[in-house]
């Protein structure tokens, strides 16, 4: 691939975060909403000065590499037909106050990335900038440059996995490759995975005991066995 454009489909809290990120990181940034692009420009201009605030339909044009930075809920108005070929990080989380308090989206046995990759199924999607909390993202790089924070990962296709690297080093993390894209699941709200901002060899620490933790019990509970 070329260098990668970056498209932040959501421009709160976590969008805006991943834009200083990825402008930090020397990458052409775009980044849209659902809100006209005058009345999101000022807001970008300020909190994330060097991104270029457009539409969600010329971001999807433009981006190949587009981070989904939105509500688990909003992604099934997505049209999927417009991200063929893009390659999608998924950052998108089921959360109660937003997407309803019983999830009736992802379970145990489907976690939410591979309901976004099998609504966006022309497109190559990874799970990815999901397990670390937006307040944690920049204060981490900044931080601790000298001992990068591990961002996990995890994709059904292969060939952009360089692509995932690149861009999460090129943000200031040490990609964690968790493997196929339902190993996702370790890394949803109520993991021990989630919410951690640590180097990778204790984040691996952490994934040889979540089999011993109430979360690893339900994933067995739920699908009979560990994520295989």
């Amino acid at each position: 691939m070329t260098e990668p454009i970056i498209g932040i489909l959501g421009a709160g809290k976590l969008g805006t975060t991943l834009a200083r990120l990825s402008v930090q990181a020397g990458y052409r940034t775009l980044i849209a909403n659902r809100h006209a692009v005058t009345e999101l420009k000022w807001v970008i201009d300020t909190m994330a000065p060097g991104a270029v605030t457009v539409s969600a339909a010329d971001l999807v044009a433009q981006a190949n590499v587009i981070i989904l930075a939105i509500p688990l809920s909003h992604v099934a108005a997505l049209d999927a037909k417009t991200f063929a070929g893009k390659i999608v990080l998924d950052a998108t989380n089921y959360w109660k106050e937003v997407d309803g308090t019983v999830n009736t989206i992802s379970s145990f046995t489907q976690s939410s990335s591979e309901v976004v990759a099998a609504h966006l199924s022309q497109a190559r999607v990874a799970k990815a900038f999901n397990h670390m909390g937006y307040h944690d993202l920049e204060i981490e790089v900044d931080r601790h440059p000298e001992a990068r924070r591990a961002m996990a990962f995890a994709t059904d296709d292969d060939t952009i996995r360089p692509t995932v690297r690149t861009v999460l080093t090129g943000f200031g993390f040490d990609p964690f490759d968790l493997g196929p894209l339902r190993f996702g699941l370790m890394l949803e709200p109520g993991s021990p995975l989630f919410g951690e901002a640590i180097t990778t060899p204790e984040f691996q620490a952490k994934i040889d005991t979540l089999y011993d933790t109430p979360f690893g019990r339900k994933i067995v509970a739920a699908r009979g066995e560990r994520i295989r």
